[in-house]
């Protein structure tokens, strides 16, 4: 393990993946290569070994995380001499576009409801807080959707915040990929959750200074874990192009499609938009905004050029 030995002390314990795989000690798979082939995001190749070697490992940690809390819950309680409502456990999950974060949080989502101590178990994307289209359009925004500034991020504070206070029901909107918008009227529905991921491009974003210069409160306050999931910027903007040219030939042919007018587009027409789309959207967004941010991740998951994760690391307790 590539912990200090003998260079400089760090924060971190950072692994390969054969020394990550170890620790999973003798956890079981608990997931058939069907199961992930449904799970598995477009352009993601994620593969069952990978699931033993890098996911297995990290369900085994965070239920031993989750069970820990428990228990300081219990401690907590006992000093407070009265019964405090135990509150679910929130993992938040950050990362590019593109870059694999939401075939993670499914997948691990599965694997951690399969842990009969924690089987309830809610994924929430932050997609669903985005600001409509037409408000979007209406401030100027809709060429920088995914920035901090084009959610409602009041909405998603007080969705937390909820969260972990223990709130009886809370809901969170809906998010259309293929009409790219905001599904009016739906909401996903979260009642008492063992478990929630959070999963989105800017979760781990701080707090904003305010008009005074106090800072408020940001959603990655309330975070019991996080994830950061990290590749180099040229491997992703690779992946991001993979992914348009794939959606070109399935998710843009549809009617309702908001990227209908995509479908028709030829291979180097289509090339060319992926790739101006991500040099002045998603790359942009992913240098200002969202490398920033990885810093302040519990667990970095860095991926190689293959997409398959490479590297662990770990903040040390």
């Amino acid at each position: 393990m590539a912990e200090n030995a003998g260079g400089p002390l760090s924060p971190f314990v950072d692994m390969n993946r054969s020394e990550w795989a170890r620790l999973r000690d003798q956890t079981p798979l608990p997931l058939t290569a069907d199961e992930l082939e449904e799970l598995r995001g477009l352009g993601d190749e994620v593969d069952l070994d990978e699931v033993r070697d890098i996911y297995l490992p990290l369900s085994r940690l965070l239920n031993l995380r989750v069970t820990a809390t428990a228990r300081l819950h219990a401690a907590t309680t006992t000093f407070l001499g009265s019964f405090v409502e135990r509150t679910p456990f929130v993992i938040g999950i950050a990362g590019s576009v593109a870059v694999g974060k939401s075939t993670i949080a499914r997948l691990l989502r599965l694997l951690l409801a399969r842990w009969p101590d924690h089987p309830r178990v809610s994924l929430v994307t932050t997609d669903g807080f985005l600001l409509p289209n037409a408000e979007l359009e209406r401030r100027g925004l809709l060429e920088r959707k995914g920035f901090p500034e084009s959610y409602d991020r009041r909405a998603l504070l007080r969705f937390v915040a909820s969260v972990k206070s223990g709130a009886e029901e809370v809901g969170a909107p809906v998010y259309s990929h293929l009409t790219y918008d905001i599904v009016p009227g739906e909401q996903v529905v979260l009642k008492h959750p063992d478990i929630v991921l959070i999963e989105g491009l800017n979760v781990l974003q701080p707090a904003r200074a305010r008009g005074n210069g106090v800072s408020g409160l940001a959603v990655s306050d309330f975070f019991d874990f996080s994830i950061y999931v990290d590749a180099a910027p040229e491997d992703i903007r690779r992946w991001y192009v993979r992914r348009f040219l794939r959606l070109r030939e399935t998710a843009f042919r549809r009617p309702e499609s908001y990227f209908r007018r995509y479908a028709d587009l030829d291979h180097d027409a289509a090339v060319a938009r992926a790739e101006h789309l991500w040099d002045h959207i998603n790359g942009p967004n992913l240098d200002q905004n969202i490398v920033p941010t990885r810093g302040r991740a519990t667990l970095v998951l860095t991926k190689s050029a293959d997409h398959a994760v490479e590297r662990i690391r770990l903040r040390k307790i």
